[in-house]
């Protein structure tokens, strides 16, 4: 039996404001093989701007670690251990209150290609949205700069589209008239698969970040998203991919990780206050492109 292929994204956590909302403490994590990681992870707090969760909350959008060995990064020691090679941290803000910050590493290489772009539009400044910042790992450079030098519209491209929808997009084949214009680049370099998905910010401006890896790397090993049912019913599982089985929809909820009655709990819950939680190996990240909770995201690590 062949070994289940490496995904891109290898470990997640997530972060609460203290009692006092003072600091930032640990709520939870999946770390895979990263057992150092693990380790040292449950004891840390951060205050406004320190690390990566802290430089989250002050920015108010999400924060690219392009490299591990940035001075605001305690644990990179731990993290290169594990072949970690990048992180983001995804701030979750209702309205001007800070539920959380979900910090997510991934991990790359010469044969299994990954990247993450931040993608932000400032309405004051440009009707488009541009790159704020990105990891490309082993892509070169002729991809990495035509990303820096490109700009979408809503509903244009991959960022465009996740705009225009407010809800996350997951192309499956960006060689095959996906509407991801980097498409030629991106698949001489590799990259075949992509997902994006809204992101809250508490200054009025707009986020999309996109994970985008080779078709031999999986981006996780299950992404679902899920949305609330109507009349009091249980969540609906509207769209997904799984790297064993393919694509997702409503009639494959029976095989979700999350089809268990506390998974179900959770995800109600997630869906209900726009928090965060793991279980097991999976990450349920609300989606609150707004400021209110319209959908969760499962990402099986």
């Amino acid at each position: 039996m062949m070994a289940a292929a490496r995904t891109f994204i290898r470990a997640a956590e997530y972060w609460v404001p203290s009692s006092d909302g003072s600091l930032l403490e640990f709520g939870g994590g999946s770390f895979g093989d990263a057992s150092r990681l693990a380790a040292i992870t449950p004891q840390l707090c951060f205050g406004r701007g320190e690390g990566l969760p802290g430089q989250a909350w002050e920015n108010g959008y999400p924060v690219v670690l392009p490299q591990l060995d940035h001075s605001n990064f305690r644990r990179a020691d731990a993290a290169r251990a594990a072949g970690l090679t990048c992180g983001v941290a995804i701030p979750l803000w209702q309205g001007t209150q800070l539920r959380a910050v979900v910090v997510l590493f991934c991990g790359d290489d010469e044969q299994h290609a990954g990247a993450i772009e931040l993608w932000r539009n400032v309405p004051e400044v440009s009707p488009d949205m541009g790159l704020v910042d990105g990891y490309y790992g082993t892509t070169g450079d002729t991809f990495e700069f035509i990303s820096r030098n490109t700009q979408f519209r809503r509903g244009t491209g991959l960022p465009g589209l996740t705009w225009e929808r407010q809800a996350p997009v997951f192309l499956d084949n960006l060689g095959k008239g996906s509407g991801f214009l980097r498409a030629d680049s991106a698949v001489r370099v590799g990259i075949n698969r992509a997902y994006a998905f809204p992101c809250s910010t508490n200054d009025g401006s707009v986020c999309v970040m996109a994970f985008l890896s080779a078709l031999a790397t999986p981006i996780a090993r299950r992404i679902e998203t899920w949305q609330p049912a109507t009349h009091n019913k249980s969540p609906v599982l509207v769209s997904g991919f799984c790297d064993t089985t393919g694509v997702l929809g409503p009639a494959q909820a029976a095989a979700s990780p999350l089809a268990t009655p506390q998974g179900q709990a959770l995800l109600s819950r997630a869906l209900a206050d726009g928090a965060p939680a793991i279980t097991g190996s999976v990450l349920l990240l609300p989606i609150c492109p707004a400021g209110h909770t319209t959908a969760v995201v499962a990402l099986q690590l």
